[in-house]
């Protein structure tokens, strides 16, 4: 009882000891000292919040001191929010700074773009009063959007799932209705949830748009349905997550995925960026179609945690095509199917954990289980595989992989490509569809050559005039590159013409 006792009264004392304040300060003197002026919260769409900021706060002097007031210039009117030694507020008062010493300010904002005269919305952090005041400047651009959410059950309120094919799922989303079939650049489009293109219904993406994807969200074409990308090389559509901040803009897995489902068809994309999901293009298909499920034209994939394109049992048809980082492989073609790409580009520099798959994949088989929880491997025909003045790159040592079991077609060609395929290990030794040296299957193939892109953390992947891919490519009739550059005569492999990088 008497060391309960003691330790009782050890708690006590330290507790109110840790609420005085056992040392002296004088008044603020207008000299704080700021780590920024302005503080500028980016760009946020209406009545969203946006990220985090801090301000950091110097008292430069050999004297402790107190502040006697910090608030915001527009009061409790103001949309910011801020945070002072760790309480929440808009207005604070008597705020000690030791001497020599720092404290963080940490600033939010959500703003309804309709109750703002300008969509630079502005105000101060004003620091003391008097003739010592001092103050940093807020500034956050706002953009007003077009927002699709799913539906809610109004007794409930819980968000409404899809049902597709008549079955329910657990997919969070709702189906477009027809006057939702056609996104324009007016204004960018939010999307809560999957939004579905309905069955026999076509979605019209114009040039310029952009689309912006909230966690867990994305878009889902259906059996029958098509969606089409029409944005041109001066004005491209967009794909992303709905954080604008610049501190997103390389985050990977902020959105879901763009889902074709199989049976939908004809959809096209042309001049297209589609970043930062889990994976950008997750393509089905009921067998092997005559036409391309899927065609992309002078389209960029970057910066997915999963695939940039995950093809199965499909028909897959690009032509200057960028595809970069992945957490596993930038563009699978699995479970046979055709596939067709001409100067394209693919390019897996991931660094976020340990990639196991590499830049590109082809098989032509499904791995399934049977009520017994078994694995039922399922052979399907490859019927196509075929690249043309293609770089396939990346930061690991082996790069492209042919993975074939017998008992379907397994049919491909590469002509005039670089590959990184540098078999240290000797793991592909005896695969067969792994010998560059067969021309059956590979013409003009360059191995383990410098490519020479520009800058692979920014996704940059346009060749200089070291790469390896100059005037190494077969004429086609594709004939301007992603950005419009002629490459008639002397064309190079990839996506793009060399350029200087000087």
């Amino acid at each position: 009882m008497r060391y309960f006792l003691s330790i009782l009264a050890v708690i006590i004392i330290t507790t109110v000891s840790s609420c005085r304040k056992d040392f002296t300060t004088i008044a603020s003197f207008g000299q704080l000292e700021f780590s920024r002026d302005t503080v500028f919260l980016d760009t946020v769409f209406t009545n969203i919040g946006s990220a985090t900021y801090n301000l950091k706060v110097y008292n430069r002097s050999n004297k402790a001191i107190t502040i006697p007031q910090i608030t915001l210039e527009n009061g409790t009117a103001s949309n910011y929010r801020l945070n002072v030694d760790g309480k929440p507020g808009k207005s604070f008062e008597n705020i000690d700074l030791l001497a020599n010493d720092s404290m963080y300010v940490f600033i939010e904002t959500t703003i309804d773009f309709s109750n703002i005269p300008d969509p630079l919305y502005t105000d101060r952090i004003l620091f003391d009063n008097g003739n010592n005041q001092q103050d940093v400047d807020l500034v956050t651009l706002v953009q007003d959007a077009t927002f699709i959410f799913p539906d809610k059950d109004p007794i409930s309120m819980k968000i409404d799932s899809l049902s597709l094919d008549g079955e329910p799922t657990t997919i969070k989303g709702r189906f477009l209705e027809d006057s939702e079939l056609i996104f324009t650049k007016d204004k960018p489009y939010v999307i809560y949830g999957y939004a579905a293109i309905p069955s026999n219904k076509t979605l019209i993406i114009e040039a310029g748009a952009k689309i912006h994807f909230h966690d867990n969200s994305g878009l889902i074409v259906d059996r029958d349905a098509t969606l089409k990308v029409n944005g041109t090389l001066d004005e491209k559509v967009v794909f992303e997550g709905d954080r604008l901040e610049s501190s997103f803009s390389r985050i990977p897995g902020q959105w879901g995925t763009i889902w074709m489902r199989a049976g939908s068809k004809e959809n096209e994309v042309n001049h297209a960026q589609i970043k930062n999901g889990v994976i950008g293009f997750l393509v089905d298909s009921l067998g092997s179609a005559t036409t391309p499920t899927l065609k992309l034209q002078n389209t960029e994939v970057y910066n997915h945690v999963n695939f940039g394109i995950l093809g199965s049992q499909t028909n897959i048809e690009g032509n200057n095509v960028v595809i970069g980082s992945a957490g596993q492989a930038s563009f699978a073609g699995t479970a046979g199917g055709t596939y067709n790409f001409t100067h394209s580009t693919f390019a897996n520099y991931w660094s976020n954990s340990l990639r196991r798959l590499p830049t590109v994949l082809i098989n032509n088989f499904s791995v399934n289980q049977n009520d017994m929880g078994q694995e039922i491997i399922e052979t399907q025909d490859l019927q196509e595989a075929t690249f043309t003045n293609c770089i396939i790159e990346g930061n690991n040592n082996i790069e492209f992989v042919l993975d074939k079991i017998d008992g379907s077609l397994f049919n491909y060609n590469l002509s005039n490509c670089l590959i990184r395929f540098n078999d240290i290990n000797g793991l592909y030794t005896n695969n067969d569809e792994l010998k560059f040296d067969d021309v059956t299957h590979y013409q003009n193939i360059i191995l383990n050559g410098t490519p020479g892109f520009k800058s692979v953390f920014f996704n940059e992947f346009i060749i200089g005039e070291e790469s390896d891919a100059i005037n190494k490519a077969t004429p086609t009739t594709i004939s301007l590159d992603i950005l419009g550059t002629d490459r008639t005569s002397n064309p190079d492999i990839g996506a793009y013409q060399h350029i200087s990088f000087q």
